[in-house]
């Protein structure tokens, strides 16, 4: 009998023993699964943490609506600009200064033209002060300009578009022109457009 009761208690502790041991082993799957699911939310979360770049919110730039906002957009105008643009808005503040912007931008054209063609001096200050050919011109000098004004800080502003060709001149590919109350004076050449007092040709 005595023999039979300690049979049986050995029995049921180690039937605790196997119930401890299944349950630890099942806490530590837990702890293991609870860890790897940790793990592998944090990749997903960091891309909430990531920084947005500094331009992704600014606008593209827009294109300028008008000649004049391209006019107004153009800064004002430096002391070291350059003699040759300097002599481009010289043609156009005493040829056109008077003019529209498109006119003004047309006579810049002319000059830029010129001195592309092969047909001409190569800069702009060899084509303004070409013999013959501009009547503002006084024994190889401009007369004086009155810098401070808003006449010559278009006629400046127009020069550096016209020079950049970052505006379509409506006499494109003009390399004359001469004041309309003149009539048409060159019938050998091809009548381009008509801008308010000038004409112009190819």
């Amino acid at each position: 009998m005595a023999l039979f009761l300690k049979r049986a208690s050995l029995a049921s502790v180690a039937a605790g023993f196997l119930v401890l041991l299944y349950s630890a082993a099942g806490s530590g799957a837990a702890a293991q699964d609870k860890t790897q699911s940790s793990v592998q939310l944090q990749p997903s979360l960091s891309v909430f943490n990531e920084e947005t770049p500094s331009n992704a919110l600014i606008p593209a730039p827009q294109a300028p609506a008008s000649l004049a906002d391209l006019v107004a957009a153009e800064p004002e105008a430096a002391s070291e600009t350059s003699e040759d643009i300097n002599c481009l808005a010289g043609a156009i503040y005493f040829e056109a200064g008077n003019e529209p912007l498109d006119g003004q931008l047309a006579v810049g054209r002319v000059i830029v033209n010129r001195t592309r063609s092969g047909r001409f001096p190569a800069s702009y200050c060899g084509v303004v002060y070409q013999p013959s050919q501009f009547s503002f011109v006084r024994g190889h000098h401009m007369p004086a300009i009155r810098t401070e004004s808003r006449k010559w800080q278009n006629a400046l502003a127009i020069a550096h578009i016209a020079h950049d060709n970052r505006w379509k001149s409506s006499a494109e590919g003009a390399l004359y022109f001469h004041a309309a109350r003149l009539g048409s004076r060159w019938q050998d050449k091809v009548r381009v457009a008509q801008i308010e007092n000038h004409i112009f040709y190819r």
